[in-house]
């Protein structure tokens, strides 16, 4: 009965560090991640994408000014963008270019 309830123990003790260990490495990646404007594709937007659309998916065309893509921290303003003033994508929705 002993070695029955050690080994329950050890199963359960393991598997809440693996439950663990994946919310940490989730929240970890998220942290890796920023909103930049203007670099999604047409219907490839993460979410929030102005008027007349609603979320994830619903921008209408490709590097809409106020639809954002998740892109790996530090390289949004690095991202090409057709409709930028800058050329590349903004952390903030703008006006885009005509």
């Amino acid at each position: 009965m002993t070695t029955k309830l050690s080994a329950t123990a050890l199963i359960l003790a393991l598997g809440s560090t693996l439950s663990l260990s994946a919310l940490t490495t989730s929240a970890h990646a998220a942290d890796d991640m920023q909103k930049c404007f203007g670099v999604a594709e047409a219907g490839q937007n993460d979410c929030a994408a102005g008027p007349g659309t609603s979320c994830a998916g619903t921008s209408k065309t490709k590097d809409q000014a106020d639809a954002w893509k998740l892109v790996p921290a530090g390289t949004c303003t690095e991202t090409p963008s057709t409709t930028s003033p800058t050329g590349f994508g903004q952390e903030a929705a703008f006006a885009a270019k005509s």
